[in-house]
C-alpha cells in the first residue's frame, strides 16, 4: 500500500461543501458524478497538489445519525492537516475568504499553525511545517 487516496467527510449538503473548500480553501474539484438517487461522488483535493495527497470524499448525509455527525467527525478535536508552504499568504486568503480562526498563528517547534473551522465546525490545522 502506498498512501491514503480519499478520506471521507459527512456534509450537509454538496454544492455549499463544494463551494467552500474551493472558494475559501482553495482546494480543487476533482470529480463531481451523480450516482443516481440523489447521490453524488465529491472529491476535493487541496490546489497545487498536481494529483497527488490525499483527497476528501464529500458525503452527504443520508440519515438522521449521519446527519449528527456532520461538524464533529473527530469529536471537537483537529481532524485534519492542511500543509502550506506560504502561511501568511494562506492565512490572510482564506481570513478574507471568510474561514474562521480560532487562534493567531503561533510558532511551534513543528512550525507555524492556526486552528480554523470549516463550514461545519470540524476543526483543521493550517500548518507550514519548520524548514519550508
Amino acid at each position: 500500500m502506498s498512501f491514503i487516496a480519499l478520506a471521507t467527510l459527512v456534509v450537509r449538503d454538496y454544492d455549499e461543501a463544494i463551494d467552500f473548500y474551493t472558494r475559501a480553501l482553495g482546494f480543487e474539484l476533482v470529480e463531481d458524478t451523480d450516482r443516481g438517487g440523489g447521490t453524488r461522488w465529491v472529491v476535493v483535493r487541496p490546489g497545487g497538489a498536481e494529483g497527488a495527497g490525499t483527497g476528501l470524499l464529500l458525503a452527504r448525509a443520508k440519515n438522521t445519525e449521519q446527519a449528527a455527525s456532520v461538524g464533529a467527525q473527530t469529536g471537537g478535536r483537529v481532524g485534519f492537516f492542511l500543509h502550506t508552504g506560504d502561511f501568511a499568504a494562506d492565512h490572510a486568503r482564506m481570513t478574507a475568504a471568510g474561514v474562521r480562526f480560532l487562534e493567531e498563528p503561533r510558532q511551534e517547534a513543528y512550525g507555524t499553525v492556526a486552528v480554523f473551522e470549516d463550514l461545519y465546525g470540524n476543526r483543521w490545522d493550517l500548518l507550514q511545517p519548520a524548514g519550508d
